[in-house]
């Protein structure tokens, strides 16, 4: 089976999906462990932005690496410049720029549950993007339920207020600039190779992060050791492959058949915090998983229905 075929394949859909978001899942333990071992306060954006610059530029030299070892050309090419560092941009330096600075004016759970509107501006861009990908009624209750789910898993990790101010805006600014970076990545992918184009994006998202990130506080504030050399690394690996898989789901997929599984990251987020650091599982956790399943279940049977329909017609 190529990659097309897979990738494009109900089965192969799902495992992507459930593979990409499982990883970036795992980032929120992983990040909240590096912070505590590297000493690294909520509100020092500078120390975030400069570990996450290391973060990405690991990433996509790993890309790099992995495709030239499977004698993949991978040099950069000054053709695909332009194409890349727009994409490099919105899906690596200006959405985590938002999302840093707007965290440390937020709470955690406001964060957490804002950042799943991304899949609602995803479903929302590609219905004036792609004529064949309109917001439909079905769309809009999948994407309320799954919602009423992220929201139901985070609720019970702090006091959920209802405040609206610079954090919460940048926030939401990070969720819209991340769905139109995927949509960029989408429409890249068209003409450059998936695996090229998400290694190079990051390796120059990177560079405006660490340019910050040193800018404020130097090249290298922290002290190292092995255990947090591995849990860069890991960090590092999971936004490879996270980013590797998913954009080649979104190239080869409708935004609106895939973007309801977005909402997994923060559901296996709390479920991984509580098995990684202890934290503790309500049982609201496993009523908001089934709230994302079915809102998955209801976007991706309008689509089954309609093109169930365009056979008939043909």
């Amino acid at each position: 089976m190529n990659s097309k075929r897979f990738f494009t394949h109900p089965l192969g859909i799902l495992a992507s999906a459930l593979f990409a978001t499982f990883l970036w899942g795992s980032a929120f333990p992983f990040i909240k462990l590096s912070y505590a071992a590297l000493e690294i306060e909520a509100h020092e954006i500078g120390e975030q932005m400069l570990f996450a610059g290391y973060r990405f530029l690991l990433a996509g030299l790993m890309i790099v690496l992995f495709f030239s070892l499977l004698g993949k050309r991978m040099t950069f090419q000054k053709a695909s410049a332009g194409t890349v560092i727009k994409i490099g941009v919105f899906q690596t330096f200006l959405q985590y720029v938002c999302f840093y600075i707007g965290l440390s004016y937020s709470t955690g759970i406001q964060g957490a549950i804002i950042s799943g509107s991304s899949s609602f501006f995803q479903l929302v861009i590609a219905h004036f993007y792609y004529k064949d990908d309109s917001f439909s009624v079905r769309k809009a209750i999948g994407l309320s339920i799954g919602f009423i789910g992220v929201i139901a898993v985070n609720i019970t990790r702090g006091q959920l207020e209802l405040d609206f101010g610079v954090g919460e805006l940048l926030l939401l600014m990070a969720a819209l600039i991340y769905s139109y970076g995927n949509i960029m990545a989408k429409e890249g992918s068209r003409t450059i190779d998936v695996g090229y184009l998400t290694a190079y994006q990051m390796i120059f998202g990177s560079f405006g992060l660490l340019i910050i990130g040193i800018v404020q506080t130097g090249i290298m504030p922290f002290s190292f050791d092995g255990q947090t050399i591995a849990m860069l690394f890991y960090l590092s690996f999971l936004s490879a492959a996270g980013f590797l898989v998913w954009n080649t789901v979104m190239k080869y997929n409708k935004v609106g058949k895939v973007s309801m599984y977005m909402f997994l990251i923060p559901v296996f987020g709390v479920l991984l915090s509580g098995l990684i650091l202890g934290e503790e599982i309500h049982a609201l956790v496993l009523f908001g998983l089934a709230c994302v399943a079915a809102g998955i279940v209801i976007v991706n049977r309008a689509s089954k229905e309609k093109s169930g329909v365009a056979k008939k017609v043909s």
